[in-house]
């Protein structure tokens, strides 16, 4: 089977890497320089602290804006944090409204003002319009930089307008139709355009159908809106109906991969924006919370076990057997929630199909529950020569089954419901649960037997 070839843009990242280790700076510098912008960001985060700082040093000053707009946001922080004011608003001046709204976010209102004041009017008055908005909104999404037409014009008139401009807003798959207060009347598709007869007006070839997105509509349900329809760009307007700018697919792909990053880091306690190469001190702290956290979870379970501690010791063979019960359950509950989760970051689950999930679940957890509690059954009797032991595993089992299907099904119902992030919550209240239900269960029934 033939080896895939590397890319060239990683070949480019490996020679350079390459050049750094070895020390010749020169060739480093010129051959980061000539990389795009993504790339340079994309080896920054790779770097480990010694080698990042040099290399950061060596990027061109018209090429600093583009690479911070790269960057993860604590490593974005860490770069904007030596700037000051003036040279923020030096090296942010070419970057889209969106991008740079994004950049001052995450600087201190006294430097973002600052920034501000450095720009001229016009600059400061779109840019405040964004920043008007929550950065999770559409708002604060949307670059102002648009093309718009009437619809009285013919396609005649608005090609020769477009030829005026030196160049177009990059991915402008349609130009948009205002009436005369700038409010959203309707679409016109470059496409059409171009093959259309160009003594045809806007009106008779505009796309009426699409809905803008409102200002204040999630970022997570505009990402939706443009998996369904297929989306490159979307007009986004105010509660009077006017224009205010539009949404690319760019800006949707990084939400989406946010999300992502989100959901997987969350169910570590850890930040989404997370930086690989972050110091020793810096990453030990945030890890120690969510370890703090679980050691009191662990201490909990510890002492539903102490309750039979005498039972325990007259039946060694239940230490043995605690951790399989324990153990199935969590699986099973992380397996139920993970799809919850995924349902409703997808928009799949509402509170109309919740109830039918949670039946399902229930079921599912059940014909596992009796599955595999048959096969532990007979091994735990074979093993020890107690029937009696392999009966009261295979109930704790059945129990503890059923009750992390139960819980990883409402669980992120519930969480949501009440404004707490699902993914970040929901795997320590799992974890405790099926721990001490499946501790409670076995040791309960083996008391009850035994005692």
């Amino acid at each position: 089977m033939a080896q895939a070839k590397t890319p060239k843009s990683q070949q480019q990242l490996d020679r350079l890497s390459n050049a750094l280790e070895s020390g010749t700076f020169v060739d480093v510098k010129r051959m980061l320089n000539g990389l795009p912008a993504h790339d340079v960001a994309h080896l920054l985060e790779s770097s480990p602290p010694k080698f990042r700082h040099i290399l950061w040093k060596m990027v061109d000053l018209e090429s600093e804006g583009d690479v911070i707009n790269e960057l993860n946001d604590e490593l974005r922080v860490h770069f904007l944090s030596d700037m000051d004011a003036a040279e923020v608003a030096q090296i942010t001046e070419h970057l889209d409204d969106d991008d740079v709204a994004d950049i001052l976010q995450q600087l201190p209102d006294a430097v973002t003002r600052e920034v501000l004041d450095a720009m001229d009017h016009q600059d400061r008055a779109r840019l405040e319009q964004v920043l008007h908005y929550p950065d999770d909104t559409a708002g604060g999404l949307m670059n102002t930089d648009t093309i718009t037409i009437r619809a009285s014009l013919t396609l005649d008139v608005v090609l020769r307008y477009l030829r005026r401009h030196e160049e177009i807003p990059q991915m402008t798959d349609s130009l948009i139709v205002v009436n005369r207060n700038d409010q959203f009347i309707g679409l016109l598709p470059l496409r059409t355009l171009l093959v259309s007869d160009p003594s045809s007006t806007v009106r008779e070839m505009m796309d009426t159908g699409i809905e803008p997105i409102s200002a204040y509509m999630p970022d997570d349900q505009v990402a939706r809106l443009f998996e369904r329809n297929d989306w490159v760009s979307a007009p986004v307007v105010g509660e009077d109906g006017q224009l205010l700018g539009r949404i690319t697919i760019d800006d949707v792909v990084d939400v989406i991969r946010e999300d992502a990053d989100h959901s997987l880091t969350s169910m570590a306690g850890l930040e989404e924006d997370l930086d690989t190469f972050a110091p020793i001190i810096r990453t030990a702290s945030r890890r120690a919370i969510w370890l703090g956290i679980n050691l009191i979870t662990a201490f909990v379970a510890a002492s539903v076990i102490n309750l039979f501690q005498g039972t325990i010791e007259k039946v060694v063979a239940l230490a043995v057997l605690m951790p399989i019960v324990a153990s199935m359950g969590g699986i099973a509950g992380t397996q139920t929630l993970t799809v919850l989760v995924r349902g409703i970051a997808l928009g799949h689950v509402t509170q109309k199909n919740g109830t039918w999930l949670i039946h399902r679940e229930l079921a599912v957890g059940f014909l596992n529950g009796m599955l595999w509690a048959s096969v532990v059954a007979i091994a735990a009797s074979l093993w020890f020569g107690d029937w009696h032991l392999g009966m009261i595993i295979a109930a704790a089992m059945v129990i503890n089954l059923v009750t992390a299907a139960l819980t990883g099904a409402v669980l992120p119902l519930f969480l949501k419901r009440i404004d707490i992030d699902p993914a970040l919550a929901g795997g320590v209240v799992l974890t405790t649960v099926t721990d001490v239900v499946g501790f409670v269960s076995f040791l309960g029934l083996a008391t009850w037997f035994y005692g």
